[in-house]
């Protein structure tokens, strides 16, 4: 069995939640940095799909609308 089976899911939005609370002053400069890049990261990712996920919804508003 899987350890990770034990874990109890984390719900939608909360690990963004506790990395919004996280105490920013215990990290260092280059932390930071790192920090600034792996958020940017995840912001093109979330475009990304962002992009995809519109893009789907106005395909399927035309072919419904005819």
């Amino acid at each position: 069995m899987d350890t990770d089976d034990l874990e109890p899911r984390k719900r939608r939005g909360e690990a963004l939640a506790a990395l919004a609370r996280e105490d920013l002053d215990l990290l260092g400069i280059e932390e930071l940095k790192d920090r600034i890049t792996v958020l940017e990261a995840e912001i093109v990712r979330i475009r990304d799909r962002l992009g995809r996920k519109e893009g789907s919804k106005s395909a399927a508003e035309a072919f419904f609308k005819k």
